[in-house]
Order: structure tokens, then sequence, then C-alpha cells
């Protein structure tokens, strides 16, 4: 069955790229000589291969940026080519000369291209800083406040790699918050690039009093033993919680749940149990599912990313129908969920429609003077 998709998706694949290299040579065919085109049929078919080789041989940090930028091209053109060729063909209809419509077209398919590559690259290397407030009708801190700072989907790899960890360390620290929330998607299915860019030790100067407090999302993985990896993160000092809690103080307690598509996970009520219910409850869950399951167990904050928000729009439409909230602020009885766009991104280092972000929460509880 794997086999059939994988090979209907090849095939879904290899059409869109003929797609797009035969719209590229319609335009640049009265332009260059014959001889050009085998360089540019290699030339397509070397970057239409260089995301799944770059899956393949996860070391190559040549063949991960070259992968990465082509996924970026292929998804932009995808979009932007039935537009500009709709255009072509409704001028048909006039009396403009088809070279001149060609060759135009062209041109602002290639401007568009490079203008919305810049656009979502700054989107995407530049975090802003998304703000909520939240009250919790239990008792919380002495000072009846807590500010939460929550990061989701760093993906540190080989493109969010030495620099945005460090704008996310400075980011978290202006802020100065008491607690920090990872939920997951911190590395991109390899420790390689995490280790050899020094990550850790960056991330290590986050400064919050009570702790930095991380789960493991469905990109936090590779090779070896989760443990290895637990172990690498917490070295960086933060607490990984893997279908555990924690009680911090006497009035809170964290959850952090393995990832939705860890079969193994345990289920909610089984984590709940045990913990003090009359406590102010945090769950930090990768995937933004069972809202209604986390309402009856009495959670009263939910952190999740994973959705990215799309990350280039369309797609945005496409998890606003997957998910119940697939990014922002959502209420449930006394469960607050709040969902990050994600600090990092998937694949291209590029995000349209969505932006980079770190997540404020500003939190009020039942014993704060008035």
């Amino acid at each position: 069955m794997f086999i059939v998709i994988g090979l209907v998706f090849l095939l879904l694949y290899g059409l869109i790229v003929f797609y797009i290299g035969w719209s590229g040579w319609s335009w640049m065919r009265p332009a260059v000589s014959r001889r050009f085109r085998l360089l540019y049929i290699v030339a397509l078919i070397f970057l239409a291969a260089s995301f799944i080789l770059a899956r393949v041989f996860a070391s190559s940090t040549i063949l991960n940026v070259i992968g990465s930028y082509w996924l970026a091209i292929f998804s932009l053109l995808v979009l932007l080519l039935p537009v500009v060729q709709l255009i072509v063909w409704l001028t048909r209809l006039t009396s403009l000369p088809r070279h001149h419509v060609q060759k135009w077209a062209g041109i602002i398919t290639l401007t568009a291209l490079v203008l919305l590559i810049g656009y979502g690259s700054y989107n995407a290397y530049t975090p802003t800083v998304r703000s909520y407030d939240i009250h919790i009708n239990k008792p919380g801190p002495p000072s009846g406040e807590l500010k939460i700072v929550m990061a989701s989907d760093m993906h540190f790899g080989y493109l969010s790699g030495k620099n945005h960890a460090v704008r996310l360390v400075e980011e978290i620290n202006a802020l100065q918050p008491d607690i920090v929330l990872f939920p997951g998607d911190i590395i991109d299915d390899d420790i390689v690039p995490y280790v050899n860019k020094g990550i850790g030790p960056i991330l290590s100067q986050i400064k919050a009093p009570y702790g930095v407090y991380a789960s493991l999302g469905n990109h936090d993985r590779f090779k070896g033993e989760i443990q290895e990896l637990i172990d690498l993160l917490e070295e960086s000092g933060m607490r990984v919680l893997y279908d555990e809690s924690i009680e911090l103080e006497d009035w809170l307690t964290l959850i952090g749940r393995k990832d939705h598509s860890d079969k193994n996970r345990a289920e909610l009520a089984e984590l709940t149990e045990s913990v003090n219910s009359s406590n102010t409850l945090f769950l930090l869950d990768h995937q933004p599912y069972g809202f209604d399951i986390a309402q009856r167990q009495g959670i009263d904050l939910l952190v999740a990313g994973h959705t990215h928000r799309g990350q280039i729009a369309p797609a945005n439409l496409i998890t606003k129908r997957l998910f119940e909230n697939d990014w922002g602020y959502l209420q449930k009885g006394q469960l607050h969920t709040i969902v990050s766009s994600g600090f990092g991104f998937w694949g291209p280092p590029i995000r349209i429609g969505s932006q980079a972000e770190v997540v404020l929460i500003q939190a009020s509880f039942s014993n704060k003077a008035n």
C-alpha cells in the first residue's frame, strides 16, 4: 500500500516538475540556443531530486540548502504559473502580440518569484512577539501573575541554525519570562546540525526563574535512541517532559505528552490521574488535538504548535479546516488553548501568510490583588 502511495506521489511530483520545466522553457526558448536545452534539463532534474536526496544524505549541508530552496521555488511556482498562464491565455482575445505577452509573462513571473522569496525569507527569519492575556481561576504565585513565554517548531537544523537560535534566546530574555515552554519540534529529524552548530550552549543562556520545559514533536527524532535526544536537549538547560508531569512550588503542575503520532503515548487521563487537581495544570502537547479531553481533565492552559499556520499561504486554509484551533487563542470552559505558528520552519525557509513568532502569555490568577 505504502509503495503504491509512494509511486503515485512520485508520478504526480514528476508531472508538476515537467509542467514547471515546460513553462520555463517556453519563456526562455526564443532567447537561448538549442544547446542550452540539455543543461536546462539536467539542472531541472537535479533540483527536482535535491530535496529527496537531502533526506537520503542527511549530513550534506549543500544538498539540504539546495533542496530546501528548491522546495520554496517549487511551491511558489505551483501557485504562480497557473494564474500567469490563465492571464496569457486571456490576452489571446486581444490584439496584443503573442511574443511580447510571452516575454513579459516570464519577466513578471520571475520578478514575483524573487519578491515572494525575499518577503517569505524575511517572515521566516524575523520573529515577532505575539501576546495573549489569560485569567486562571485558581491560586497562582504570590504575585498572582505569571509571565509565560512559549516557542514551538524551531526545527533547528541546517537553515534554522546558530543565528536563529541566538535570535530566539535574545527575544525570550528580552521578555523577562518567569517560565519558558517549548511544545515540540525543537530539532529537524537530525541531531548533527544541532550539535555541530552549538545550538545547545546557546539555548542554555535562556533565563527564567521557574525554568525551561519542553515536550517532543513529530520531528524530534533521529536514528538513535530517544533517550539520547532527551539527554542532549536537557544538556541545553531544559527539562523534557515525555509523557510525564512535574510539580513546581505548591500550585503548578506541568504535563508534557509524547507526540500525537507516537502510538505508545499514554492517554491524558493516565497522566492526570495522580496529579493534584487543585493545582494549576499546564499541558505541553505538540499537535493541537483533543481539546475536549483536555477540558474534561481539568487542564487550564494547553500550548501547542505543529501547524505553522500553513507556513505558505493558502495552506493556512487547510490547517484551519484540520484543527479546531490552528493558530492563536481559543478558550473552552476553564481551558485556554494557545497554538503558535512556530519560530522556525519546515523545508523551505520562507513564510507567506505567517511569521516566525515567540508567544508571550500574561497569566493572572484568582489570588491577584485588585
